[in-house]
């Protein structure tokens, strides 16, 4: 038979799609790796601003307080009869907060009050002695204490709201431990703490007054100034604001505004703002003698004569 001719057969034919070639492994290899980079770098980055974020939060309070814990100095330097006192106890009955109660010296007309001093951010209440002397010049009864974290104290770590619940606790001291009528209680504070006896004074319109010595216009610029704030979204990792004129707006009982500098009219600040926000009576007494605890004592025992009237 004939051989059939099988060339045609075995050549491919040219409009048959051919395959593609192949990407080169290596171009392959090198992409994912490049990607796995990218993603772990990123992840590495995002994870270290977390980090940081974490870390501002617990440790951006040092930026605004700054306690100490040893009671060098008591009231007996200022020759100052005093008891040591301990309140706020916790289900063991150990006291969360110390602090001092000072009566009023015998015969003192204005021993029908009964002062609640709040002290300020720096310290303890070693570094309040000659602020309490000069209030209880006055002729009232005093008492002070130890935020937790400061002095003798319990131990927790200062927040605006801690600082409220042992302003609280330390009323409650008072009118339940001591049996002292609200009507006869007046807070005040010094520095940070007269931005919280503002905070508290809105809060108990019961109570006689509150005195302001020199508060803070601006208490979280030290927080919010720091470099590391930059690089966070700071104004939501930290609650402590400690503003003036909202519980100014809100106070209904008469406050007494200690400041060494009068509040300018022209250019007004928050304490300008703040004072000016108040609705019920106030008085500002700009603080020129020296030393000043000798114009606050007058200050404050006209203040509260005032009050009687």
């Amino acid at each position: 038979m004939p051989r059939k001719n099988t060339q045609s057969e075995s050549k491919p034919r040219q409009d048959q799609p051919q395959p593609a070639a192949k990407a080169a492994p290596s171009k392959v290899r090198t992409r994912r790796i490049l990607m796995a980079t990218g993603v772990f770098v990123g992840a590495a980055g995002l994870w270290a601003w977390i980090t940081l974020c974490l870390f501002f939060r617990q440790t951006s309070w040092q930026l605004l307080y700054h306690p100490s814990h040893k009671i060098t100095e008591t009231p007996a330097n200022a020759g100052l009869a005093f008891n040591p006192v301990g309140f706020a106890a916790t289900d063991t009955g150990a006291p969360q907060l110390r602090g001092w109660w000072i009566p009023a010296a015998s015969g003192a007309p204005l021993s029908r009050y009964t002062v609640l001093y709040l002290h300020g951010r720096n310290g303890d209440l070693s570094d309040t002695v000659p602020a309490l002397a000069a209030i209880h010049a006055a002729g009232v009864n005093l008492l002070a204490f130890d935020y937790r974290g400061y002095g003798q104290s319990e131990y927790a770590r200062p927040t605006e709201a801690h600082w409220r619940e042992d302003a609280q606790a330390a009323l409650g001291y008072l009118t339940g431990m001591r049996h002292i009528a609200s009507r006869a209680i007046v807070l005040d504070g010094a520095g940070l703490g007269a931005n919280l006896a503002l905070e508290v004074a809105a809060a108990h319109p019961e109570l006689a007054g509150v005195v302001l010595d020199e508060p803070l216009a601006s208490p979280l610029k030290a927080v919010f100034s720091d470099p590391r704030a930059q690089l966070v979204p700071a104004r939501l990792l930290v609650r402590d604001r400690y503003r003036l004129k909202v519980p100014a707006t809100k106070l209904r009982i008469p406050s007494l505004w200690l400041l060494a500098a009068q509040p300018s009219a022209h250019a007004p600040g928050p304490i300008a703002q703040a004072y000016a926000a108040a609705t019920a009576p106030r008085k500002l007494v700009q603080l020129t003698a020296a030393p000043a605890q000798q114009d606050s004592t007058q200050a404050l025992a006209t203040w509260l004569n005032s009050l009687s009237r």
